[in-house]
């Protein structure tokens, strides 16, 4: 997977388009799609990694797993949280969907302080 695939499925998990990332990062029209072909700058690979809370590593693919992903697992492998997730009825998607919701509020807290 190219760096390029990797920020097509980060536009793609929030939403915008790669015209739009342009846009907010102050990129020149197909700017993004020229990195098929040339390797980008340092300073605009951090630009793009910023923008949407991933390391540098990631976009090039030698980390798996994105900033957000690796919070996530961190979180959901607190002991109390996997007690009272094992002990839900039934998995399923919804109830991740609600975990992560819940993530996503701790999150918010933690950077406010």
């Amino acid at each position: 997977m190219t760096t390029l695939d990797r920020i097509k499925i980060l536009c793609k998990e929030r939403g915008i388009t790669l015209s739009k990332l342009e846009q907010e990062l102050g990129y020149g029209q197909n700017s993004l799609y020229a990195w098929k072909k040339k390797n980008p700058t340092g300073a605009n690979l951090a630009k793009v990694a910023d923008y949407f809370n991933v390391s540098v590593d990631y976009l090039l693919g030698r980390d798996e797993a994105s900033n957000e992903e690796k919070e996530f697992e961190a979180f959901a492998n607190d002991p109390d949280l996997l007690v009272w997730y094992r002990n839900l009825p039934e998995h399923d998607a919804d109830e991740l969907r609600r975990l992560r919701a819940l993530w996503a509020i701790v999150k918010d807290e933690r950077e406010k302080q």
